[in-house]
């Protein structure tokens, strides 16, 4: 009875214009055999042995749709199965996620944009260490933040959200951006510290954690959508 609905869902998650995913560990007893002292290893017999559970949201036109597969697959993997159904005149969907490798589906085209939230972490956990310049990258991603929450507070459109982060984001970023290469250009940061660290994981990515200043599109965060199912 819900396996029609279930399909349905898909098809037009399918054609989201922006689609979140990510994935995490999971365990389901029935997916794991139990072992004996004389049997033979299971993980040699399987060329892979992690169960994920996939988180994917999917927008379009205000509406969100959620699903979630587990198994064995990645959420690229699953990913790639829901975008095969993609209608073939919808040009390529902005893709939001992390950037581990495995995210991105490898058989379709994606506009991808990576989450700052991420980038913001790093800072966060190496804060005690470093005190006053993680203050500065965190005081600057913030005002980022407040920026798009007033976006969304004053419901702007796409496209007003993006003339919006161009004007109030941008400087911003910019001026992080100036910083982020200053620390290793005047040697005040070594790059193999928690800093550089977390500063190369932002300079690495920077071009996919700022699309939210040229794509009209929520790109700025990953899954505002699946944290609230």
């Amino acid at each position: 009875m819900l396996k029609p609905a279930y399909e349905e869902l898909i098809r037009q998650a399918a054609q989201g214009e922006v689609v979140h995913n990510d994935d995490t560990t999971m365990k389901i007893l029935a997916m794991m055999p139990a072992r004996g002292p004389s049997e033979e290893c299971w993980e040699e017999k399987s060329e892979r042995t992690g169960i994920f559970t996939s988180g994917i949201v999917s927008t379009r036109e205000g509406r969100k749709i959620a699903l979630f597969f587990t198994g064995r697959k990645h959420a690229g993997e699953n990913l790639a199965e829901v975008l095969s159904q993609r209608a073939s005149e919808l040009g390529p969907p902005i893709q939001m996620c992390d950037a581990l490798s495995r995210n991105p589906p490898k058989e379709f085209q994606v506009i991808l944009a990576n989450c700052i939230a991420h980038g913001r972490r790093k800072f966060v956990e190496v804060a005690e260490n470093f005190p006053e310049e993680c203050r500065y990258v965190l005081k600057q991603l913030g005002k980022v933040y407040k920026n798009d929450a007033f976006a969304r507070e004053q419901g702007m459109s796409p496209e007003e959200r993006l003339r919006f982060h161009q004007v109030e984001s941008g400087p911003r970023m910019k001026e992080l951006e100036t910083w982020f290469q200053e620390q290793f250009a005047e040697r005040k940061v070594e790059p193999n510290s928690g800093l550089g660290e977390a500063i190369l994981y932002m300079q690495k990515y920077w071009d996919k954690l700022t699309l939210f200043l040229r794509q009209a599109a929520e790109t700025m965060t990953l899954c505002y959508s699946l944290l609230r199912y």
